[in-house]
């Protein structure tokens, strides 16, 4: 991206988020070697009802410098094609059975849904290669019991990065073909994830209708973690069969990337939003770490632990925090990028900081690492400063809050208008141990 865009993005950008924000992610991003920014999976309904939306947000995402690289499927122009032809669609195991006649309605589908994708790109002063062929070698799934349904045996980037090098968006069908040129069938769920397996991407982006996976009242989910939160989650009673399916799938595909790796599932016109703010629009699904607790300093690396606390309040800590500190738990994450500080003052729980690494930010960590610290304490008051951007989620966490001139007092679980009273004596009276 030219120096004289940047500022232009950001501006666009800044009602969503704030300018520092925005920023780190696209620092975050430019770091990444351009083939390994992201793999965006585009379904067949998104390319029917929302193609502006996509073409959009596609032609953002090169305006600011980065090429993702996007894979498609079909299905319900597939399903309308079939049916024009009068062919009677047979699926197996969730799969469409592919006769010769199907395979012909197929190819030209794809072709078709392709072409329309990369056209509206190209006529958005966008630059963008069709790739429709010579990605995916396959194997014959079971030709008997599936017909012309390819299995992906191996990947060919060279078609992919040659249109990276040349800034262009590579657009991908989900078609395969074996070694000897038989043209496959290829379910658009297992390309993607071959795909994904081979670049090694940073970004893995599912966009879809609903825009982001949802919980048991229908709210998209913002942030999972699985190392902290995926054995829960699977056994939650509103979780359907569909749902179960997509989260194991993603489960499985995360473990098999970079620690680093990340899936967003949104909807095309929050793209943006999802990719460069804090609070997102979507479902982020990390790896994530596992949250460790512990009673004592002298269990961590205290110079770590500070490195952490500095860095994300952005500000000096006390010399003699730790010596002054007497701990309840401490909970933190394996990498130290997150961490809780509990104290036990009079009795009550009292969150002396609550600190997430400033390359965390966003994903997910921080609500991961508060989810297990409530879990295990049914009480607790802590207090910040005013002007905290995290003071919209400690309003969501508490039972009540006290505002005043230097400090917000929060609590939940308190029992009694003397609990409340202490709370918000003790954090006013308490000194600062941030400096600067």
């Amino acid at each position: 991206m030219s120096k004289e865009l940047r500022p232009t993005i950001v501006r666009l950008l800044s009602n969503m988020a704030s300018a520092k924000e925005i920023q780190q992610y696209l620092k975050r991003f430019s770091q990444v070697d351009a083939e390994r920014f992201a793999v965006v999976k585009v379904g067949g309904a998104i390319l029917r009802d929302d193609l502006d939306a996509l073409v959009s947000s596609l032609s953002f995402l090169q305006q600011v410098g980065l090429t993702p690289i996007v894979l498609h499927g079909a299905g319900p122009q597939l399903d309308e094609e079939m049916t024009a032809a009068g062919i009677t669609k047979q699926t197996r195991d969730g799969l469409r059975v592919t006769t010769p006649d199907v395979l012909a309605v197929v190819r030209k589908v794809f072709q078709q849904e392709n072409l329309k994708l990369v056209e509206a790109l190209q006529m958005s002063g966008v630059r963008a290669t069709s790739i429709q062929s010579g990605v995916f070698e396959c194997d014959l799934l079971g030709k008997r019991k599936y017909g012309l349904v390819g299995k992906v045996a191996k990947v060919e980037t060279q078609p992919i990065l040659a249109a990276i090098r040349a800034e262009s968006i590579p657009v991908i069908a989900s078609l395969g073909e074996t070694r000897s040129g038989q043209i496959l069938n290829v379910n658009a769920d297992w390309a993607a994830n071959e795909l994904v397996k081979t670049l090694q991407p940073y970004k893995i982006i599912f966009l879809t209708g609903t825009g982001g996976l949802l919980d048991g009242e229908g709210r998209v989910i913002d942030s999972i973690n699985l190392s902290t939160e995926y054995a829960a989650l699977k056994n939650q009673p509103w979780l359907h069969s569909g749902m179960r399916v997509k989260i194991e799938q993603i489960h499985d595909l995360l473990m098999q990337l970079p620690p680093s790796s990340s899936v967003s599932i949104t909807r095309p016109d929050e793209l943006a939003k999802e990719l460069f703010t804090h609070r997102g629009s979507g479902t982020l699904v990390r790896r994530g770490e596992r949250i460790r607790c512990v009673t004592r300093w002298k269990q961590l690396n205290l110079e770590r632990m500070r490195q952490l606390i500095e860095s994300g309040f952005g500000r000096k800590l006390s010399a003699d925090y730790f010596e002054k500190t007497r701990p309840h738990r401490i909970y933190v994450s394996e990498h130290y990028r997150a961490a809780l500080i509990i104290t036990m003052e009079d009795g009550l729980p009292h969150l002396d900081k609550f600190a997430v690494s400033d390359d965390a930010q966003g994903e997910g960590l921080g609500r991961a690492a508060w989810q297990v610290m409530r879990a295990e304490h049914p009480q607790l008051f802590w207090r910040s400063r005013p002007g905290n951007a995290i003071n919209e989620f400690y309003l969501s966490e508490s039972d009540g809050h006290m505002k005043g001139e230097r400090w917000n007092v929060f609590w939940y679980g308190l029992e009694s208008f003397e609990q409340v009273q202490y709370a918000v004596d003790h954090c006013r009276a308490r000194p600062a141990t941030l400096k600067g």
